[in-house]
């Protein structure tokens, strides 16, 4: 099944969340000279115009990334995300919003490596196009778990792996818990990155837990939901578990979730209390 286009939500909450912690790790470890290799699950297009037909339809990007756009940020992980967004887009106009390759892209040396899976027929040109000059890349048509098994570990003995999955069907969750143990085994020094949607709060509690017992050590969990959870009624918000996170990632994101959360938020919180129970920043297995 391969209907899923993330052309549909570029830029919402979820991006911003997900680019927000993918930036912050990013940027730790490539205060290393030591190269790196980034490596992406789901990667999609790559590359995404907010002017789109897609874009348009649904104008997901308008809750997210549209309401940041002008705004001045204190936290520096929320300051380096925004510029990172407002150098793709130089003349000042919200135009284009980038996936986590065209991120990884955006951020990484010559010396590191990109590493992606794309499976939908329509996105995977896109993406490799974007990559076709760059000489330490490898975009594949391939399932991601194949992808893991074909291209892990790489070269470089360190790195962030992010995971995406559009959760499209009930097994993807399991799937992505094997997947993820798999990758483990291959590549143990790495970063992983687990994106989740919160739709329903006790799928999703199930499936952190599932996470938790692969015994894999040093989980942390980072969650915001700008609107109420509200079971059968779409996405209230979403998460990023991170195994091997940084040690400064926790303050990092605790300090950009304090200021984002109001900014987002559906209903706008009455008091700063009250949008401090829109996130969480938890540590769910010790090193």
């Amino acid at each position: 099944m391969l209907s899923y286009r993330h052309s549909y939500h570029a830029g919402n909450h979820a991006d911003v969340l997900k680019h927000l912690v993918q930036v912050t790790i990013l940027d730790y470890l490539l205060q290393k000279d030591k190269p790196l290799c980034y490596h992406d699950s789901h990667a999609g297009a790559g590359l995404y115009s907010l002017g789109s037909e897609h874009a348009q339809k649904t104008a997901e990007y308008q809750q997210g990334i549209g309401r940041l756009w002008q705004y001045q940020p204190t936290s520096a992980p929320l300051a380096r995300y925004l510029a990172l967004i407002k150098n793709l887009n130089p003349d000042n106009s919200l135009a284009f919003y980038p996936g986590s390759p065209k991120i990884a892209a955006l951020m990484l040396r010559p010396q590191d490596t990109i590493q992606a899976t794309e499976l939908h027929p329509s996105d995977y040109p896109i993406l490799q196009s974007q990559f076709a000059r760059r000489r330490r890349s490898r975009i594949e048509n391939i399932d991601a778990y194949a992808g893991f098994k074909a291209m892990l570990p790489p070269l470089d003995k360190r790195g962030l792996v992010l995971l995406d999955p559009p959760y499209e069907l009930k097994t993807e969750y399991t799937d992505l818990v094997a997947g993820l143990s798999e990758a483990y085994r291959r590549f143990p020094q790495a970063t992983y990155a687990i994106w989740y949607p919160v739709i329903e709060r006790p799928a999703v509690e199930a499936f952190i837990s599932a996470i938790v017992a692969t015994g894999i050590k040093n989980q942390l969990r980072i969650e915001y939901c700008p609107c109420p959870d509200k079971a059968g009624f779409g996405m209230s918000g979403s998460g990023m578990l991170v195994i091997n996170p940084p040690y400064t990632l926790a303050d990092s994101m605790r300090e950009a979730l304090n200021e984002l959360a109001p900014l987002l938020a559906e209903p706008t919180p009455a008091t700063p209390e009250a949008a401090r129970l829109l996130w969480q920043v938890s540590q769910l297995v010790g090193e």
